[in-house]
């Protein structure tokens, strides 16, 4: 049940987006041990001058073929996280040509009362999840 946001510059059609998704979330399903269709998934495509990535001061230039991805999620252990960053760099390199350098993941943990996933229930504080 993560979620996650990916913010790219415009320019990727349908395919690439679709190939970019599907690539993330087999990473998530493998590193976090989700069911394969627990997946939320939100593409936005920004112009050049609203997506401004650059690299802490590691010394490197960045492609426009930047993917920022930003997971909400319930907590994760550090070794999954750190599993999620590997496999994520290597199906976005292996299935979109993205390279290493252009990929950017920031994880945000909430808990338990803070997922409703329809009709008004807290699924994981019902036992529903």
């Amino acid at each position: 049940m993560p979620l996650v946001r990916f913010d790219l510059l415009e320019g990727r059609d349908k395919d690439a987006i679709k190939q970019l998704l599907d690539a993330a979330h087999r990473a998530v399903v493998k590193a976090f041990g989700v069911p394969e269709r627990d997946r939320y998934q939100i593409v936005t495509q920004h112009p050049a001058h609203e997506l401004i990535i650059e690299d802490t001061g590691l010394g490197f230039e960045r492609s426009r073929n930047l993917v920022v991805v930003s997971i909400t999620s319930t907590q994760r252990s550090d070794k999954q996280k750190k599993d999620f960053y590997k496999l994520l760099k290597k199906e976005l390199v292996e299935s979109c040509d993205i390279e290493p350098k252009d990929i950017m993941v920031s994880i945000v943990t909430n808990g338990a009362a803070d997922w409703s996933f329809g009709f008004g229930e807290a699924q994981f504080l019902t036992g529903e999840l």
